[in-house]
């Protein structure tokens, strides 16, 4: 099988274990595919964990779930120094915390406290940790997705805007179709009757390492012309300086998108091109990354809270008002 066949037969196998959600599923796996990070939203219930548990459970990769409380410590992330007897001697050695995984859940990550917080910053951006002055790498395959919920707010932490922007991009969750979600019960009453029987089901596909680093090498070769740079650049700088394009679209945003969303926007462009079995990135590849990539990389004015405006309809404003290249 050639290396698109293999991410598209993954993304099968997870549609058969998430049912409902393909815009989801698919829009993970282009991060995958991108080597990126990602941040699920949604109300809960809608299948977050399950997601990313079908996602690792179809992979040649380590699941580590780490659930974000108030109280949790740094350490508890990342590992710490143990002391160790061996042979009569005592030693100090390093113990690997739960983020020394493949596909890392990040559970809630907005109740847990600035700290440890950012312990994730270095390890999401850097795939290493520092600890007692010593750093550690972690595995090549390594993502992050994080989940938090949109209303409910008390007892959590606003995640700072330098930990946001290292996330690739923003998914959000919404209900399934009341068809989809019949056969979703279907689905959980036959899972539940493995379980009774002890027959567990067996997976439909499963993805080695060094297939997705395959594909990856693709991804990199895909050709992006000059002109679709241009675009790119041009749709973060109207971000940043949207009264150079229009008056309304100004009084929305206070503040744009870094130069890390241009950076994001490239390689998920790149990702969805490749995806749907292209040579080079085309405009409409650069416009359906957009929202996924900026969502939470733009920050609304006050006027534009206030008015009821969503970040999706400025991003729609800004997709009209710049110049698409020829």
């Amino acid at each position: 099988m050639s290396a698109r066949s293999n991410i598209l037969a993954l993304q099968d196998s997870i549609n058969q274990a998430v049912l409902g959600q393909e815009a989801v599923v698919r829009q993970i796996l282009l991060a995958l595919l991108a080597n990126g990070h990602v941040l699920l939203e949604s109300l809960p219930g809608l299948a977050k964990t399950r997601t990313v548990r079908a996602l690792a459970g179809h992979l040649e990769a380590q699941m580590s779930r780490i659930q974000f409380t108030p109280d949790l410590l740094p350490s508890d992330i990342t590992g710490s120094e143990v002391l160790h007897s061996d042979a009569g001697q005592n030693l100090i050695r390093f113990q690997p915390g739960p983020l020394f995984g493949n596909v890392i859940l990040a559970d809630e990550i907005n109740r847990a406290p600035a700290k440890v917080q950012a312990a994730l910053l270095e390890a999401m951006e850097e795939r290493q940790t520092t600890v007692a002055g010593t750093s550690h790498p972690l595995p090549e395959l390594f993502m992050v997705l994080a989940t938090q919920n949109p209303i409910e707010q008390e007892g959590t932490y606003p995640l700072p805007e330098a930990q946001m922007d290292r996330f690739l991009m923003k998914v959000l969750l919404d209900y399934p179709q009341p068809t989809d979600e019949a056969q979703v019960l279907r689905l959980l009453r036959a899972e539940e009757q493995h379980r009774q029987t002890h027959t567990p089901a067996a997976l439909s596909f499963h993805l080695e390492q060094e297939q997705l680093f395959a594909a990856r090498g693709e991804i990199a070769a895909v050709y992006v012309s000059p002109s679709i740079d241009s675009y790119i650049v041009d749709l973060i700088n109207a971000s940043r300086f949207p009264a150079d394009y229009d008056a309304e679209l100004a009084s929305w945003i206070s503040l744009g998108a870094s130069p890390r969303g241009a950076i994001g926007l490239d390689r998920a462009a790149r990702a969805n091109a490749w995806f749907a079995g292209a040579e080079f990135v085309s405009p409409d590849d650069v416009r359906q990354m957009l929202h996924p990539v900026l969502r939470h990389r733009i920050q609304l004015s006050y006027d534009a809270v206030a008015d009821g405006i969503s970040i999706e309809q400025v991003l729609e404003r800004l997709l009209a008002k710049v110049a698409i290249p020829a």
